[in-house]
């Protein structure tokens, strides 16, 4: 049984390792730890009964809309449900913030991703040439809009 919940400090010893074996340029611990202490954002990971960690994902609010800053599923757990589950739960809180709108970018090649945001919801709403280095690489800019008030 997965499990979602907000991040800790503590989750950061098994959210590293995840991020470093899934991006070329990984954040770090001290980028995440500087993010768990703002009022602002919102991260939450998934885990099993076990208490491994499988997923994550964060976002950053801004009055009536987030920016959705990393989802991350770990390789081998992935096309389970547990990045839909994490999106979900991560859109369900913040709206409890008010948030009406939320942002994301994600690689151009990573197809899967875009299917997931677009079941979603998410539409893409732009291009933005080459954002990711190593590989080089244009990002898909997504959005969701939800009318105001909608549970």
């Amino acid at each position: 049984m997965v499990t979602v919940r907000q991040m800790e400090i503590t989750d950061l010893e098994q959210v590293v390792p995840i991020e470093e074996a899934n991006f070329s340029i990984p954040w770090t611990a001290n980028g995440f730890f500087t993010f768990l202490l703002r009022e602002d954002a919102l991260f939450l990971v998934a885990e099993d009964e076990t208490g491994e960690i499988l997923g994550y994902c964060g976002s950053i609010i801004s009055l009536d809309e987030a920016d959705i800053t990393n989802v991350c599923v770990r390789e081998d757990r992935r096309k389970k449900g547990i990045g839909k589950m994490l999106v979900e739960r991560l859109i369900t809180e913040t709206k409890k913030a008010g948030v009406a709108a939320w942002h994301l970018e994600v690689r151009e090649s990573n197809e899967g991703a875009i299917r997931l945001y677009e079941s979603l919801g998410f539409v893409q709403d732009g291009l933005r040439k080459g954002y990711y280095e190593e590989p080089k690489e244009d990002a898909v800019l997504m959005s969701r809009r939800d009318a105001a008030g909608e549970q």
